[in-house]
């Protein structure tokens, strides 16, 4: 069977994205507003809630899809596919600026890349049934791995890790451990996580560097990117990478975290205690992430132990409120902007992040400067936007929210016609 969803949760998972969407699409990264920013190092913004919180979404996501635990081939067929599909996509937003075809320029170039974004959303995304699903999962995986180590120019730097590749990894594990696992195991494997991330970054010499540290670039998280993500790391940093390989192993146990809440939902206890199970929890865990924060420093780019806990603490309190708003008091009147965007994630996360790809490549005379070029996305702020606001960063976010109220009317669109986009 599968158990009815739980509103407050896809409230949660809608205001999660949207403020993913406010803060991946200013109008210009140079005037954002401090709170929509990351944190430069050590630290945590609202902005470095997103992420963690997703992830948490996820793993309190599992025992609603799997409340019968049956572990079998099929399921676990299932599992690795959706992994991958979830990993594809991410990985695929990657290449997106790198695709190169028989030689072509400009808007043919676009449009070659256009259609090959749709069909490989459309194999990952499509309803197929299951072995063509998992034919076409592992196609796409292979395809886009064997490009980055062909030597061929175009994908011989192509960033490998990301968002989307982080979540498919922590699905993957969190679901095995679910079906496999009981919830006492389940806890003491993410404690064994986050005091093996710490005892790594804290103990161990880093190669070539020495001591040691939390610092950026030459932490030992840093150098094990260095060594197995030579040449496919995030550009901006190109030694390492926030999504890298050593800091995945405690974004599992935020995974786990949040599969134990789910866990906790399901419980046949009354939803009062267990909103009260939930606040306690979540400030537990908050409190514990500030004073691991004074050896281990609460950050997102290496992902922290501390961080961990304190934004897994914080999301409890966020959805144990809103499952006492919700689903206890009925108080749903304000929830449908939300759940429109938290029942389709996966269809924003892919093509709010192509979008503003494709508006980029499009190029032509800026009306101001006659000798230069200007793309869509600058001319639409620049033309569009800037001239209504004389506060830069409250026009910075004004274009976040004008892109927030165009999928907000694609998704309504979806919602009323039931199209929910599954991967």
């Amino acid at each position: 069977m599968t158990k009815e969803r739980l509103i407050s949760l896809d409230v949660f998972r809608g205001f999660t994205i949207i403020l993913m969407t406010i803060v991946n699409n200013p109008g210009s990264w140079a005037s954002i507003y401090p709170p929509l920013e990351h944190a430069e190092w050590h630290g945590c913004t609202p902005t470095d809630l997103v992420f963690p919180f997703f992830i948490f979404i996820l793993g309190t996501a599992i025992p609603f899809a799997m409340p019968n635990k049956i572990f079998d081939a099929g399921v676990f067929n299932k599992i690795i596919v959706r992994s991958l599909r979830i990993f594809c996509l991410g990985l695929f937003l990657n290449y997106f600026g790198k695709i190169e075809l028989f030689g072509l320029q400009g808007i043919p170039l676009l449009l070659s890349r256009l259609a090959i974004t749709f069909a490989v959303a459309y194999a990952l995304m499509g309803n197929f049934n299951s072995k063509t699903k998992t034919y076409l999962a592992f196609s796409v995986f292979g395809i886009l791995l064997i490009l980055a180590f062909s030597g061929i120019e175009a994908y011989q730097d192509v960033r490998i890790p990301g968002v989307l590749q982080r979540i498919g990894i922590v699905y993957f594990f969190v679901s095995l451990l679910y079906l496999k696992t009981n919830q006492k195991t389940q806890l003491l494997v993410a404690l064994s996580l986050l005091l093996l991330y710490w005892g790594l970054m804290s103990l161990i010499p880093v190669p070539g560097v020495g001591a040691p540290n939390f610092e950026k670039g030459t932490n030992f998280a840093a150098w094990i990117d260095s060594v197995l993500l030579e040449n496919h790391m995030w550009a901006q940093t190109k030694t390492w990478d926030p999504e890298g390989v050593l800091s995945t192993i405690p974004a599992i146990a935020s995974g786990i975290i949040g599969m134990s809440i789910g866990n906790l939902l399901n419980l046949q206890i009354s939803k009062l205690e267990i909103a009260k199970k939930m606040g306690g929890i979540g400030l537990i865990l908050v409190i514990i992430g500030l004073i691991w924060n004074i050896v281990f420093p609460i950050n997102k780019s290496i992902w922290t132990s501390s961080y961990v806990l304190y934004t897994a603490g914080l999301a409890t309190l966020c959805l144990a409120l809103l499952y006492y708003l919700i689903d206890i008091k009925n108080h749903t009147k304000w929830t449908k902007l939300f759940l429109i965007w938290g029942v389709n994630p996966m269809i924003v996360f892919f093509f709010s992040g192509i979008i503003p790809r494709i508006f980029s490549m499009i190029q032509f005379q800026n009306p101001k400067i006659p000798t230069e070029q200007i793309n869509l996305l600058e001319y639409l702020y620049s033309f569009g936007v800037t001239p209504f606001f004389t506060n830069p960063m409250t026009a910075s976010l004004a274009f976040a929210l004008i892109y927030v109220a165009f999928w907000t009317i694609l998704l309504w669109y979806f919602y009323k016609n039931k199209l929910i986009f599954k991967v």
